[in-house]
């Protein structure tokens, strides 16, 4: 850009004017559509029986690719998805909860690897974010930041979601932008996560379409869905009832004829056996079949609940007539997920905090899986089912765990005599970086701001939309928690290494060391769902693969090799906050759950009120609810505090009530060995009650985030009790938390005390 020339006046001087961004003529909008925990077989144009008919006409109208492929878990393909690179190449080989000291394993996306929302927002698009992120690091989810790694920093221009792994989607931890904010209405308001996301995106699109239409946009659309916990309003979960009554065996049987019959697998493809250690559904009691049933019931209402709601985002960009010219891409970020075990899960939180969920409480509580109570998972013989016909599941690379469905649906793109094809290319999560960019004539940028970027891993798949027997990429690598595969041409070798430390870990065949790991190796040409072992029949190909392998693990950072947690919290990143003693919580201030004091090893909370002429009442502070959480809360004028640990209630009354002329409550909890602890309730320093909880406080209390509030509470309860939002009708000046075993840093400056407190 020239410089203007500036002059007395403007008619003697001349101007120069910014160069906006603009967009090649005719590129297209871009809706990726990412779910979470959902396997090969679940889409009803998959096989599924399940009701899907926005992604079924997607497909319909579409292209069907049944060799796409991802990385195993949700962290990494979401990475690799919006980076078009390798996972361990962008930092992403593992969880973001987790981030460790190895530059595949840190969690953080590099400067040298800007992401798509990033390219195109530099190219003259809009970009758009909803739903699920979890591939910011463990330490920057903090409301003050740093950003640059959440999706307004990664390229987006607007955003509305939630930032980990999973959420209660009665009751979500939810961002918009860079702020925390509450959902627009309550559970009992009927709120759901899945009606709420649609919403956003159909408004994010009308305003941007009323602003801009003459720029594309681009949409990232990630619901939570169907990732645990498995929720849906009761008549979804209805329509379901008595449909699989005959297991998970018959459903896969079925799942698989129909596959066939449309052509989603080949008709030699055999089916492979059921996993050692998972036992026949007709080897089942009558009880479990019934849970494990009405499990999968639920299950299939969140998918449809799913579906039909980003089928009204599917029909406003028609009514908008902007559908004919949008790619939609719709793929999962890794198989079936068996995360709930042999039995599955009342409340998931018990697997993630390594508990185990009592079967007995479970089937008790059968009538609430789905709803408001549950935070549930179903049992791994439908993940096994779900992953049709491959073996295993999610976190490891064979099919079951790395091969997913993709659907491609652009009528500008893709001609009427292609539609509803099936593409056998083989393809990959960083495949559709580069699709994305052939297709709206934008070449991926050697630069971006200032940095030099390192090549896409992938490559375009446009050239398959209008032949068939375009080639597809021939090499890849794959490496989840140990699993190892890699595939070249028609071969794939994969290693029977099982992950340490999981619900599957005791009953299934393999390898627990890397030494003593057997490569298996498949013709997938041959043998489209890795049936069949030739190993012992090609060993000097078996050989050649493994050391392709390694070479693959050299050049994008998968050493080193860890197939454990415990292993990686060795090495895990230090958390860059310094050790306190002390915190300190105002009310009004969203503090979200990685910047509240760890409880595990014993604390104090000291919660100082202005004293009043009546007796009070309400929440004084709470984080968590009855899946997980704790509340100090004044009950008929005395202190109480509610604990529930994975659903279990414990509490602590005051046996004497609180002073109206008090400033200040008090609860200190003193760890006990072997576990649980001592509970003292005080006002003013006065002992008001005391009693014990028998068993550890969680060190962590939500997988998706809880909150801390003070005042009142937001979502649902810790305990029935109350009922949110509980005001205390008192005033609350503040919170400070206080933790004994670090007393030693007592004399440190707390950074928040000398804030007012009024």
């Amino acid at each position: 850009m020239t410089r203007s020339r500036i002059r007395r006046s403007i008619a003697e001087s001349t101007p120069t004017f910014t160069d906006v961004p603009k967009a090649p003529d005719g590129a297209p909008n871009v809706l990726v559509v990412l779910l979470d925990d959902t396997g090969f077989a679940q889409f009803g144009c998959f096989g599924s029986d399940i009701a899907t008919p926005t992604f079924d006409r997607l497909a319909a109208d579409g292209l069907r690719y049944h060799r796409f492929h991802v990385t195993a878990l949700c962290s990494p393909t979401r990475a690799a998805l919006l980076t078009g690179r390798n996972h361990h190449a962008v930092g992403m080989g593992f969880l973001t909860d987790v981030p460790t000291g190895f530059p595949g394993y840190n969690g953080r996306i590099p400067e040298t690897a800007a992401a798509l929302p990033r390219i195109l927002r530099d190219a003259g698009y809009n970009t758009m974010a909803l739903g699920k992120w979890h591939i910011a690091p463990r330490w920057d989810q903090h409301q003050s930041g740093p950003f640059d790694r959440w999706p307004l920093g990664l390229g987006f221009e607007r955003y509305y979601g939630f930032p980990a792994g999973d959420t209660n989607q009665w009751a979500p931890n939810l961002i918009r932008d860079n702020s925390y904010v509450e959902p627009p209405r309550t559970p009992e308001e009927g709120y759901h996560l899945n009606e709420d996301l649609a919403d956003e995106a159909i408004r994010m699109i009308a305003e941007q379409h009323q602003s801009t239409p003459h720029r594309p946009f681009f949409m990232y659309y990630a619901p939570g869905a169907m990732h645990a916990p498995h929720h849906a309003p009761p008549e979804w979960i209805e329509r379901y009832a008595g449909q699989f009554d005959d297991g998970w065996d018959a459903w896969r049987e079925r799942v698989f004829a129909r596959q066939v019959a449309d052509g989603i697998v080949p008709p030699d493809t055999e089916p492979t056996p059921r996993p050692a250690g998972m036992k026949a559904w007709d080897a089942l009691p009558a009880e479990e079949q019934r849970l494990y049933a009405r499990q999968m019931e639920v299950f299939a209402g969140f998918l449809s609940h799913t579906d039909h709601h980003l089928g009204r985002v599917i029909e406003f960009l028609e009514e908008l007539g902007l559908l004919d010219n949008t790619i939609v891409m719709v793929c999962t970020d890794n198989g079936a997920s068996a995360e709930g075990g042999e039995h599955g899960s009342f409340n998931e939180h018990s697997w993630a905090m390594g508990q185990e969920d009592d079967f007995e409480t479970s089937l008790a509580r059968i009538d609430d899986l789905g709803g408001h109570r549950a935070y549930g998972h179903y049992a791994w013989g439908w993940a096994w089912a779900g992953n049709t016909p491959f073996r295993m599941w999610k976190r490891y690379t064979w099919l079951g765990g790395v091969r997913t469905p993709l659907i491609v649906h652009w009528p500008a793109g893709i001609a009427p005599d292609a539609r509803g094809d099936v593409r056998g290319q083989f393809c990959h999560a960083i495949d559709l970086v580069p699709t994305v960019l052939d297709a709206a004539g934008i070449a991926a940028p050697a630069v971006v701001g200032g940095v030099t970027q390192m090549p896409l891993h992938g490559a375009s798949l446009l050239p398959s939309f209008a032949d068939a027997d375009a080639p597809g990429r021939e090499t890849q690598y794959f490496e989840m928690l140990g699993s190892r595969a890699i595939v070249d041409g028609r071969w794939k070798a994969t290693t029977d290494h099982l992950s340490q430390g999981v619900p599957d870990e005791d009953v299934l065949e393999g390898s627990r060391a890397f030494d003593t790991d057997r490569w298996s190796l498949f013709d997938l040409d041959a043998d489209f769902s890795e049936a069949h072992d030739v190993a012992d029949a090609h060993p000097e190909l078996v050989r050649r693969l493994e050391e392709l392998w390694w070479a693959e693990a050299g050049r994008f950072d998968v050493l080193p090799l860890d197939d454990t947690l415990t292993g990686r919290v060795v090495a895990m990143e230090p958390s860059p906050h310094p050790p306190r003693y002390r915190w300190t919580f105002r009310p009004g201030v969203a503090i979200a759950e990685e910047g509240t004091p760890p409880m595990a090893g014993g604390f104090h909370l000291t919660v100082e009120l202005d004293p009043t002429e009546a007796a009070v009442e309400g929440v004084l502070c709470a984080q968590g609810d009855w899946s997980n959480g704790w509340a100090l809360v004044v009950l008929a004028g005395r202190p109480t505090f509610l604990v529930s640990r994975y659903g279990v209630p414990y509490r602590v009354d005051a046996t004497s009530a609180l002073a109206p002329s008090a400033t200040a409550v008090r609860v200190e909890y003193s760890r006990e060995e072997p576990g649980g602890g001592t509970v003292r309730l005080l006002g003013d320093g006065v002992l008001l009650g005391e009693g014990s909880i028998p068993k550890d406080l969680p060190f962590r209390w939500q997988i998706g985030g809880a909150r801390l509030y003070l005042g009142e509470d937001r979502g649902f309860p810790v305990a029935d009790d109350y009922r949110p939002p509980f005001p205390f009708t008192g005033r609350l000046r503040r919170a400070v938390f206080e933790l004994p075993y670090l007393a030693f840093l007592e004399d440190r400056v707390d950074p928040q005390a000398s804030l007012a407190t009024d």
